[in-house]
């Protein structure tokens, strides 16, 4: 392969990523700046690249750039990252519950690009697929198409109108500036987090109660010490909080110690392994009532020590059970009575 040859795909390359990089368009005299070539060899550039690339060039003939909307990202990948982009896919499959086609597609083309290198992790991509767009999947077009139009408002930094349905059925519209999309897999949603107008704070709406997405002319930029991983650092899913984490103290039975200490739960959790096969778990959450669902599923074999807002409130969920399945409990105990109840539902605390 000749050395000119190599250099022209080089330089291809770059224009690609260059334009990529600046949507707003470049005059053909700031690529060649950047590229480092002459504005004659920008020129055979460009016409090349429009052969095999969606170059988009405005009505004026002056600046260039790359229609975002029909460009195919191409990667290249290793047996590792193949198996890496498995595992993401399995978790989109497993943790989603409704009908996706725009992602079967994606995992189609996904499948077909690594099948010369790992057929079989090409075929389970296939499968995956399959699922993902099954007609036994839950339909919900209007998803579909909010989580579309999100999307490209975060892409094209343009906020949007959106109708939002509370919890007790009241809608209420703003303007809004997605800034991150994040996934849920405890409760199989999408959540995106942005700007709200009015109050012109950061919010975090779940796509599924979004009723309408419009979009409006304004733009906007993200805050460059916006990062999402430092916003959700301390979070247990999705829910953060301005005020800071609280301490949440477990103590875990024989039974389930082992599991529990194989897994890192939060990324500031602490183990301490009690005398008798108990462990003692602890972390800084942001909010705890979304820790709830976890906590329910260890059944018996967990108990709250902290915070006593926790406490009470698994207290008071085993007592309505006890009342759905017609179990006596101690009656004589006042309900107020935190401490009591406590000894009768998880015994000595120590």
């Amino acid at each position: 392969m000749g050395e000119r040859f190599v250099k022209k795909v080089q330089r291809m390359r770059d224009l690609t990523n260059l334009l990529l990089n600046n949507p707003d368009g470049l005059h053909k005299a700031a690529i060649a700046r950047r590229i480092g070539v002459d504005r004659a060899q920008v020129t055979q550039d460009l016409d090349d690249l429009g052969n095999f690339e969606p170059v988009w060039e405005p009505i004026d003939g002056k600046l260039y750039s790359i229609n975002r909307e029909n460009y195919r990202a191409k990667v290249e990948l290793s047996l590792d990252e193949v198996l890496a982009l498995h595992l993401a896919t399995r978790l989109l499959t497993t943790r989603t519950d409704k009908h996706y086609p725009q992602a079967a597609s994606a995992l189609r083309q996904l499948g077909a690009a690594v099948r010369p290198l790992a057929p079989l992790i090409a075929a389970h991509m296939q499968e995956s697929a399959s699922v993902l767009d099954d007609d036994h999947r839950l339909r919900d077009p209007n998803f579909i198409q909010n989580l579309r139009r999100l999307t490209e408002a975060w892409a094209k930094k343009r906020k949007v109108l959106v109708a939002h349905e509370m919890e007790d059925g009241r809608i209420f519209e703003y303007t809004f500036s997605p800034y991150f999309i994040e996934p849920y897999a405890v409760g199989r949603t999408l959540h995106v987090i942005g700007r709200r107008e009015p109050l012109n704070k950061l919010r975090t709406f779940k796509i599924e109660r979004i009723r309408t997405v419009e979009f409006l002319e304004e733009t906007y930029e993200i805050p460059a010490d916006f990062d999402p991983r430092e916003k959700l650092k301390n979070a247990w899913g999705i829910w953060y909080t301005e005020k800071g984490p609280e301490r949440v103290v477990l103590r875990f039975g024989a039974a389930v110690a082992k599991r529990v200490a194989e897994t890192q739960w939060h990324h500031t959790q602490q183990i301490e392994t009690l005398g008798d096969g108990r462990l003692r778990w602890q972390a800084e959450v942001d909010e705890w009532r979304e820790m709830l669902p976890w906590i329910r599923g260890w059944g018996a074999d967990v108990a709250v020590l902290e915070p006593k807002a926790l406490r009470r409130e698994i207290e008071r969920e085993v007592m309505r059970m006890a009342d759905v399945y017609k179990l006596a409990l101690n009656r004589d105990v006042p309900e107020e009575d935190s401490e009591a109840w406590a000894t009768i539902l998880f015994g000595d605390e120590s």
